[in-house]
């Protein structure tokens, strides 16, 4: 650009000499054209000048944005593997959330199935209670007792109710107190049987063929089974006895009245839970 310009400067100064007559109007024209000129050709080189920085600081702010591209284009790749690795991860969590949630929900259904046949038998129990209370009233008075223990009801009789001293034969007070129990369980079919015989911590003296509190023990409830089933007609199948002999006291203490307490034969009366075992073995 400069030497474009120089020409023409030059080019206006030939022709100012070729010229022999010029009028000063002419004159003082073309040099105003020319000093014109000259100063458009310093703005022309400035703003070149200008432009050039421009460009080289423009190539410096590309190049800085080519190498932020560049890093935040490798950052969006390593995240969005990541995000591809943590969105399968949530889709099989996801996924098992599903199956324990139909899993819990299938828990919580049966759970509430044992809690509602759990809640049927303690109903039972309590009817039952009340029954054989109202049908044993008036032994109550005699060393018998009904309560409720663990969803179960024990019918407790001190020996003295139902044998004489030593003796594994039922007398005919204990008699009658059994066959008002047996009128109960013979209207209660849903009801399992199971005769416990207990005694006291001293040893047996001259019992023949009895030899200790094992066998006093296990004998006075086969002698209680006998006649529920013999006498009372209560199906066979419903009973179970066992002997505790003198381990389950229900009173440690070694006082006549203790010892009173601990000889008893206890009938635990269980409502048949087959509807939970077929629901717990499902």
């Amino acid at each position: 650009m400069k030497i474009k310009h120089f020409f023409t400067a030059a080019i206006l100064c030939a022709l100012l000499h070729s010229c022999v007559v010029l009028s000063p109007k002419k004159y003082k024209a073309l040099v105003a054209q020319r000093d014109s000129l000259a100063n458009r050709t310093v703005v022309l080189d400035d703003t070149i000048t200008r432009l050039r920085a421009d460009i080289a600081r423009l190539h410096l702010h590309i190049d800085e944005l080519q190498k932020s591209y560049n890093t935040l284009d490798t950052n969006y790749n390593t995240l969005n593997n990541k995000y591809g690795a943590l969105n399968g991860n949530f889709n099989s969590t996801s996924t098992k959330v599903t199956e324990l949630s139909a899993d819990l929900k299938k828990r919580e259904e049966r759970l509430k199935e044992v809690e509602d046949i759990l809640h049927k038998r303690d109903e039972a129990a309590n009817a039952l209670k009340t029954k054989l209370q109202q049908a044993l009233l008036g032994f109550q008075q005699n060393g018998l007792t009904v309560d409720i223990r663990n969803g179960k009801v024990y019918v407790s009789l001190t020996d003295k109710l139902l044998f004489p001293s030593g003796s594994i034969i039922i007398d005919e007070h204990g008699k009658m107190a059994l066959q008002q129990l047996a009128t109960v369980l013979n209207k209660e079919q849903d009801i399992n049987i199971a005769v416990e015989g207990h005694t006291d911590d001293k040893k047996v003296i001259n019992l023949g063929q009895i030899k200790d509190n094992w066998d006093l023990s296990v004998l006075r409830a086969t002698s209680v089974c006998r006649y529920l089933t013999e006498v009372e007609k209560i199906d066979p199948q419903r009973l179970t006895a066992t002997g505790k002999s003198e381990y389950q006291p229900v009173d440690p203490a070694n006082t006549p009245e203790a010892l009173a307490k601990n000889r008893r034969i206890e009938i635990v009366l269980t409502p048949k839970l087959d509807e939970l075992y077929n629901l717990i073995t499902k």
